[in-house]
């Protein structure tokens, strides 16, 4: 069955008819998942149809199902070409041509990845001075959470797993909402500017997240963990810019700089439901301020006072507190724990009363 898809699926190709090659390659690999050849080949189609991060996602897969195939590293470096991602791709077109040595394919675009990157590194310096001179003018940006994945041709219509992210500075942590994943099932793969997850669990469709990111990170600092409820990515920015969304977008966006203030200072803020924003923090800090100032009389006011000798006590304090009310059937509240520690507290109540004991 498979061997006949594929047989298709070339077909499909060779008359151009790409987006049924693309699914004709996708059920050949539902029935033989371990193919190298499928995915290099379904990479191929994709990079026709420009869909270049599922191509390069595709490739990545080849190469673990088949670390010796030149032409899956070929379509790696071709698709991270088009996506800019000029050293990673140079880095995968090398290792083909070490595979294949004298093939000029890799030759030429190993040559056309250097061009890009001495380009690049020549804007680099400029764009970071411009970057830093538009930060004193740019209002604070909306924090932003990225739950649900943007649209694509073929996205579907909700996703497995859900994701959000959030940033730092120096860093972007990417959250997938996925339960009791083994590890083994879980593969990550960074470029400069690309990232794609893998899970696939025997006898379950495998899932990809794939993403052209905002900023260029550095492969070599990212890191992921799969917990129990939940796999986290952390991406290291290769600048300490702003990111207003979790994928590249063409649009020229202006970006502040961010900085660091020190370890532990950061607090994480909220975006609000209408534009312009609600500053909660302040909001929470008013609140906070107005009960402290509350004006109250009689047992609410006592009440109110014991609430806040209380929630200021140490733990001996407290513990005094408890037992002393608790024993002494709310007659006496002490805050000595040396003195109520050692025996019980006795009732002691209020001149001219009784107190008596409630049988059940």
């Amino acid at each position: 069955m498979a061997s006949d898809l594929e047989k298709k699926a070339k077909e499909a190709f060779i008359d151009d008819n790409l987006e049924l090659a693309v699914d004709l390659y996708s059920q050949a690999i539902e029935f033989n998942p371990n193919s190298a050849e499928l995915f290099a080949d379904r990479a191929q189609a994709n990079i026709k149809l420009s869909n270049f991060t599922e191509a390069v996602a595709d490739a990545n897969r080849a190469i673990e199902l088949d670390s010796s195939m030149t032409r899956a590293y070929l379509r790696k470096g071709i698709a991270c070409l088009k996506l800019e991602e000029y050293q990673t791709a140079k880095t995968a077109l090398e290792t083909g041509a070490s595979l294949e040595p004298g093939e000029s394919r890799f030759i030429d675009l190993i040559k056309e990845c250097d061009k890009r990157i001495a380009e690049e590194t020549g804007h680099l310096s400029q764009q970071t001075l411009d970057v830093a001179k538009d930060t004193t003018s740019l209002p604070d940006p909306q924090p932003v959470s990225d739950v649900s994945s943007q649209t694509t041709a073929v996205a579907p219509a909700k996703p497995r797993y859900r994701h959000e992210f959030y940033q730092k500075p120096e860093v972007v942590v990417i959250t997938i909402f996925a339960k009791g994943i083994p590890p083994s099932c879980v593969s990550v793969d960074y470029g400069e500017q690309i990232l794609s997850v893998s899970i696939n669990i025997p006898d379950q469709e495998e899932y990809h997240f794939q993403r052209r990111l905002f900023g260029k990170i550095v492969p070599a600092n990212c890191k992921y963990d799969v917990l129990s409820t939940k796999i986290e990515i952390h991406l290291a920015k290769a600048e300490p810019i702003h990111w207003t969304s979790l994928e590249y977008s063409k649009e020229p966006v202006l970006q502040r700089a961010m900085v660091s203030s020190g370890v532990g200072s950061s607090r994480p803020s909220y975006p609000s439901s209408k534009p312009g924003g609600t500053d909660w923090d302040k909001l929470e800090s008013q609140v906070k301020k107005e009960e402290k100032e509350e004006k109250l009389d009689g047992d609410a006011a006592l009440n109110k006072f014991f609430r806040e000798i209380y929630s200021d006590a140490d733990e001996d304090t407290r513990r005094a507190m408890s037992k002393s009310f608790v024993e002494s059937n709310g007659t006496v509240l002490s805050t000595n724990w040396k003195e109520v520690g050692s025996k019980k507290v006795e009732g002691s109540p209020p001149e001219g009363m009784e107190m008596k004991k409630w049988e059940y």
